[in-house]
C-alpha cells in the first residue's frame, strides 16, 4: 500500500538555505573588521587601566604633594567666595567642606571646567582634579606616555642584548617555571610571544609545497637552503631543505630533504604562509583565493548540451 506522505528530495535546495548561506556570507564579511575592533579595544582598555590609569595616578599624586598648598588657617580677608576681575585670584583661599582652604584660582579653574562631574569636596581632591586639568590633560598624557614607554622598551631590549640580562632573565623564567600553574600559562604565552616579536633564526627563501607525509596530501614547506652534497649525490639532482610546520604554532616542525623537481612553489609570502598555518587553513592569501574563486566560477557554468 503506498504511502500518503510525500517523500521529501533532500537534494534540491529549499528555501532556507538560500537565507541561511547569505546570512553565514554576511558574518564572515563582518566579523572579520568587527572582531579586529574589539581586539584592540581590549588592549587599549587593558593598557589604560593596568598601566596608563596607575602612571597617571601615581604622577598626579606626587604632583598634588610636591606642590599643593593646602592650609588650614588662612586669615579672614583672605578668604572670597567670588573675586572680581581684576584681583589676583592667587592672593584669595577657598573654604572647602573638610575645613580647609585652597588657593581661589585652583577652585577656579576646577569649576569652570568640572563638566558634568560633582566638584570635590576635599582640598586634596580638588588639587587633584586640578593638576589632571593643568598638567596631565589626555592629549599630552598619551604622546608622553607613548614617547616614555618606547623608550623604556628600546633601554629594555639593550639590557636584554647584554650577558648580566639574560642572565637575570634566564634566573627569572627557572623560577616562574617552577610554579605549577603558572609556568603551563606562561610557556604558551612565551611562545606565541617569541614567534610574534623575537627574531627568527631561521631564514627562509621561498615557500613550497611538498608530498608529505605521502604522495596526494600536499604540505606547506619553508626552503631554508641547499640540502647536503652527499644526499644530492644520491639523488642525482638537486636537494632542498625544507622546515615543514605545524599548526598552529610554526615554531616547530620537521626538517626534511625534497627533490628540487618535487618542490612546488607557491606564488605567497612567508606573512602569508604563516597565517595559512596559524589560522589551520582558514586564512587563505588572497591571490590563491581569488584564483580558486574563479576555477570554481568556471567550473560552475553549465556545459554545451546540458
Amino acid at each position: 500500500m503506498p504511502s500518503s506522505i510525500s517523500k521529501i528530495d533532500l537534494s534540491k535546495p529549499t528555501a532556507e538555505r538560500p537565507f541561511r548561506h547569505a546570512v553565514i556570507r554576511g558574518l564572515g564579511v563582518v566579523v572579520p573588521p568587527l572582531l579586529t575592533i574589539v581586539i584592540f579595544l581590549w588592549v587599549g582598555g587593558t593598557v589604560n587601566d593596568y598601566v596608563l590609569r596607575p602612571v597617571r595616578v601615581g604622577t598626579r599624586d606626587a604632583l598634588v604633594w610636591a606642590v599643593a598648598d593646602i592650609p588650614k588657617e588662612v586669615p579672614a580677608e583672605s578668604v572670597a567666595v567670588h573675586v572680581r576681575p581684576d584681583e589676583d585670584p592667587w592672593t584669595y583661599y577657598f573654604a572647602t567642606p573638610d575645613q580647609k582652604f585652597v588657593p581661589f584660582a585652583v577652585y577656579d579653574a576646577v569649576r569652570r571646567n568640572q563638566g558634568s562631574e560633582s566638584m570635590p569636596s576635599t582640598a586634596k581632591g580638588i588639587y587633584r582634579r586640578y593638576i589632571e586639568l593643568t598638567y596631565l590633560p589626555p592629549h599630552v598624557v598619551v604622546p608622553v606616555f607613548l614617547i616614555v614607554f618606547i623608550l623604556l622598551l628600546y633601554l629594555l631590549g639593550r639590557f636584554m642584548a647584554a650577558g648580566i640580562g639574560r642572565i637575570l632573565v634566564a634566573t627569572f623564567e627557572r623560577g616562574i617555571l617552577q610554579l605549577p600553574l603558572v609556568r603551563n600559562v606562561y610557556s604558551s604565552v612565551k611562545q606565541v610571544s617569541d614567534f610574534l616579536f623575537g627574531p627568527r633564526q631561521i631564514e627562509y627563501t621561498r615557500v613550497v609545497a611538498i608530498e608529505y607525509p605521502r604522495q596526494g596530501i600536499w604540505s606547506l614547506g619553508f626552503v631554508t637552503g641547499e640540502s647536503m652534497l652527499d644526499i644530492c649525490a644520491a639523488a642525482n639532482e638537486p636537494v632542498l631543505s625544507v622546515l615543514v610546520p605545524t599548526s598552529p604554532m610554526p615554531v616547530t616542525g620537521y626538517t626534511i630533504n625534497v627533490k628540487k623537481s618535487e618542490a612546488l612553489d607557491l606564488n605567497i609570502t612567508i606573512d602569508q604562509a604563516f597565517q595559512f598555518i596559524v589560522s589551520c587553513g582558514v586564512v587563505v592569501p588572497p591571490q590563491q583565493l581569488h584564483q580558486a574563486l574563479e576555477e570554481k566560477a568556471v567550473a560552475e557554468q553549465p556545459r554545451d548540451g546540458e
